[in-house]
């Protein structure tokens, strides 16, 4: 019987040298790598240190006896798949339910044919590593399934989140919010004559500026705060636990932030300078309606616009 070069790890545990040795060279023969344990507490040592693809256990042991070695093995959750086959002399019915219930996946009896020794092992090997496979499978598909969600919720261009996520963030923050009586901020910002900027320097011009504003806010924000690009040139914050006081000052801040950057050496507004207008509406003092503080916000950036941009409208 050849292996077909697996090199698989199997465990053989015995406190009697001269079986681990007729064991050992078994499975040598076939090109498995065999590691040898002489008692239960070696046992569960090496497994600790190997993770063995299989164990082969003797029943009869001083210290701690394969029943209760293989106990151990299955109770835990880094080496509960590993399967256990139980090597005994034992052949009453009840060793072997005991067996069972220790989470034994086979069992051979002593004295054991060589063939049928191999022929259990490579069995158990060969659904160990279907187990094995499908599991990568499973972590490869959850990383792929984080993967398509964070497209589906961030803009491809800035890297922030979309408007798609920010309004049902909102909806969750609001919530949280009149559960613990807390404040939420909504700021609506949009970059001032963002068209002539993109007609006078060119559209790749423009997604630099979009990029280096989404950086500035999330620079400018804290973990727990959501900042989304919310359309074209216009993005949006959630201030989370965070009145309208404490929320002008953030955008305040931001505001400087944007107008003393030297984007290009020339810019598309008279002072050379580009800037940005900002509303700001606050739960629950302006609304308990998330879609209602959107428009307010959204309002007020309106507002800073018509007295002269370059500013932030509160109410």
């Amino acid at each position: 019987m050849n292996n077909g070069g697996d090199n698989s790890k199997v465990l053989i545990v015995d406190d009697v040298p001269l079986n681990r040795k007729l064991q050992q060279a078994y499975l040598d023969a076939v090109g498995y790598d065999v590691i040898l344990a002489e008692d239960g507490v070696d046992a569960l040592k090496k497994v600790n240190e190997e993770f063995p693809d299989l164990v082969l256990l003797d029943v009869m042991m001083p210290k701690m006896d394969g029943f209760q070695v293989c106990q151990r093995l299955k109770t835990d959750e880094r080496t509960r798949f590993i399967p256990v086959i139980l090597v005994t002399a034992l052949n009453e019915i009840s060793d072997k339910i005991k067996g069972i219930e220790a989470g034994a996946d086979d069992f051979i009896s002593k004295p054991f044919n060589k063939l049928e020794l191999l022929a259990r092992v490579k069995s158990l090997l060969r659904i160990k590593h279907l187990h094995d496979q499908l599991e990568r499978k499973v972590k490869e598909l959850e990383v792929t399934q984080k993967k398509l969600y964070q497209l589906a919720i961030t803009d491809g261009l800035t890297g922030l989140y979309n408007y798609r996520y920010f309004n049902e963030q909102l909806e969750l923050e609001l919530h949280r919010a009149k559960r613990h009586n807390l404040n939420v901020s909504v700021v609506m910002l949009d970059i001032d004559f963002f068209k002539n900027f993109n007609d006078a320097h060119g559209h790749p011009a423009g997604d630099r500026v979009l990029k280096i504003i989404a950086r500035f806010m999330s620079n400018n924000i804290r973990e727990i705060d959501v900042a989304a690009r919310y359309g074209g040139e216009e993005f949006a914050l959630i201030l989370i636990e965070t009145n309208k006081k404490a929320a002008a000052i953030v955008s305040n801040k931001l505001k400087g932030i944007v107008e003393d950057y030297p984007f290009f050496k020339k810019g598309a507004q008279a002072n050379g300078k580009l800037t940005i207008s900002m509303g700001v509406a606050t739960y629950p003092d302006d609304s308990e309606d998330s879609q209602t503080l959107i428009s307010l916000a959204d309002s007020r950036l309106y507002k800073a616009k018509e007295l002269g941009r370059n500013r932030v409208v509160m109410d």
